[in-house]
């Protein structure tokens, strides 16, 4: 792979600003559909490619600079819809990837839905449900932090928690985790053919950096809110959850839904990686701003006239 480099920036529009590099980085972190992933094997949690840690700042600020100029075009447009899927073990980053990757876009155009513990009203319906009503309108990005995928996840690692789901007798079964899959594949396919481009991506974080993150938030007072004994409990389980990663990106990336392993054990390249495949699905869209016909530019002429017209 050719060495990120960034280019000058002069303020918005960026015509200067390649997304070349970013795409080409994306490319990289992108799961192939039809590939049966081993996280251990396959993906180092602590992986930079080539990118150096003091180049970092400069090709984020870059990033997000892009991300600016490309949601103002699609907000401008109002034909399509981004919904980007972060999912993760606990502390991974997904709070501060989301805050310093959509730093600089219009706050108007994006919406972050969080994922708790479903609800009673939630579990009274099924499990797509509560992600249907919370998807992005056209011309806007939307941000799942956790997603329906938890139903994949912590309730196939806890397949206790199936009980208090109230499914019927008959859905309960050995291939329960195939069907939501197979629902799930067929559900992005739909959502992509309406207009709603997805992506997905896995902060993917070593056992060991959990580890030192939990310690940092035990030790500095002003992180202690941050921290929770139940994830540590849950540490517990990792193999578990690696395993329940691994088979949700082997079974649900598709071209549709593509997912994206994103290193996360230095938290300034995971940032840069998820700004990467964000800048690279804008662009792959390609919004534009809309021509006016003859008519209309004939009346924002007449309005322009009117203005400069007023006494001053």
């Amino acid at each position: 792979m050719e060495p990120i480099v960034a280019t000058p920036t002069r303020g918005y529009p960026m015509p200067d600003n390649d997304p070349a590099p970013f795409r080409k980085l994306a490319a990289r972190l992108r799961v192939p559909p039809d590939t049966r992933v081993e996280l251990s094997k396959d993906y180092d949690p602590a992986d930079t490619t080539d990118v150096k840690a003091k180049d970092a700042d400069d090709l984020l600020r870059s990033g997000v600079e892009l991300l600016a100029e490309y949601q103002a075009r699609l907000a401008a447009q109002d034909r399509t819809a981004l919904l980007v899927i972060i999912q993760a073990m606990d502390a991974a980053g997904k709070d501060g990837t989301i805050s310093h990757v959509m730093s600089g876009v219009n706050p108007q155009g994006v919406e972050v839905t969080s994922f708790k513990v479903p609800t009673p009203h939630e579990l009274d319906h099924d499990f797509l449900w509560r992600a249907a009503i919370a998807l992005p309108g056209r011309g806007t990005i939307g941000i799942f932090n956790r997603s329906y995928y938890e139903e994949t996840l912590v309730v196939r690692v806890h397949p206790s928690i199936l009980d208090g789901e109230r499914l019927p007798a008959d859905v309960l079964g050995g291939d329960i985790w195939k069907r939501r899959f197979r629902h799930i594949n067929h559900w992005e396919a739909y959502l992509a053919d309406q207009g709603t481009r997805i992506v997905k991506l896995f902060l993917h974080v070593s056992k060991e950096e959990q580890k030192r993150r939990f310690l940092d938030r035990i030790d500095q007072p002003d992180k202690n809110w941050k921290f929770n004994a139940g994830d540590v409990r849950e540490r517990g389980f990792w193999d578990e959850y690696q395993a329940a990663y691994a088979d949700v990106l082997s079974e649900t990336s598709t071209d549709a839904a593509p997912w994206y392993v994103i290193p996360a054990d230095h938290k300034w390249f995971m940032r840069l990686a998820a700004s990467a495949v964000i800048v690279d699905a804008l662009v792959d869209i390609d919004p534009k701003y809309p021509e006016m016909d003859p008519a209309a530019r004939a009346d924002l002429l007449k309005a322009r006239e009117e203005l400069i017209a007023e006494p001053g």
